[in-house]
């Protein structure tokens, strides 16, 4: 009789066993029964009205302006009397074609360059400011007057001492190389890249579209490093050439 009990309580304990493994194990969802559910969610989405658009009123002309806004152009002692020579060759095109107000102030040695509100373009106030700047370092008005006209026209200043350090009578000749006999080797430059260069000390200013300057500027940029003015000017026409033939 015992060895019949043994066995069903053996069996008993097994049983309990497999349960409290049961309730330990989660079942985990497999991911085809997810992406099932998740199908007729998206399809719901899609039958889902699409939401409108707000539309906004468009905004008055002085809401878009905002402030106005100021430009202070500082003016170095030596261009005083230029400045003042040119001034209304200066003033007439601010004042009159870009809407600002201008003026010079005697205290700060500043040209300032207003908004208002006849201004127009808000761009306008940049070219005003470009173009002040082009005359102080030395540009003639004509030149600089291109930077109001036309819109791809860029000022862009180095030293020569960046390209080469030099020293004494060398830096001396790099600059009369750049400049040549009565300033022959930068009116070629200047002809052939269409640009306009300045020359103020160990400066040098050019003024022109963006690929123009850069083959100003590798021009010179030869001529201090050393290379003979014949070498440049045929490298500058190879380029100019290839240029033209492309546009």
């Amino acid at each position: 009789m015992d060895t019949d009990k043994n066995p069903t309580v053996e069996e008993g304990a097994a049983a309990m066993e497999s349960k409290d493994d049961a309730d330990s194990f989660t079942k985990v969802k497999s991911r085809k029964t997810q992406k099932r559910k998740l199908e007729p969610d998206g399809a719901d989405m899609d039958t889902e009205e699409p939401v409108k658009r707000p539309q906004f009123k468009p905004l008055s002309a002085d809401k878009l302006r905002g402030p106005d806004e100021m430009r202070k152009i500082p003016v170095p002692a030596h261009r005083y009397t230029p400045l003042k020579d040119n001034w209304l060759k200066i003033f007439t095109p601010i004042v009159e074609n870009l809407q600002l107000q201008v003026r010079f102030n005697l205290k700060t040695r500043n040209v300032e360059i207003k908004t208002c509100k006849e201004t127009q373009d808000i761009g306008s106030l940049t070219k005003a400011a470009d173009f002040v700047k082009a005359f102080i370092l030395g540009f003639q008005v004509e030149d600089a007057l291109a930077l109001i006209r036309l819109d791809e026209l860029f000022l862009e200043s180095f030293d020569v001492t960046d390209v080469k350090p030099l020293k004494g009578d060398h830096l001396s000749r790099a600059i009369g190389r750049i400049a040549g006999k009565g300033g022959k080797t930068k009116f070629t430059i200047e002809n052939v890249t269409k640009t306009r260069i300045v020359l103020a000390d160990t400066k040098v200013h050019i003024l022109g579209s963006f690929q123009n300057i850069k083959m100003a500027r590798t021009a010179i940029c030869n001529l201090i490093l050393g290379s003979p003015p014949s070498k440049v000017y045929g490298n500058i026409r190879v380029v100019a050439s290839r240029t033209a033939e492309r546009f």
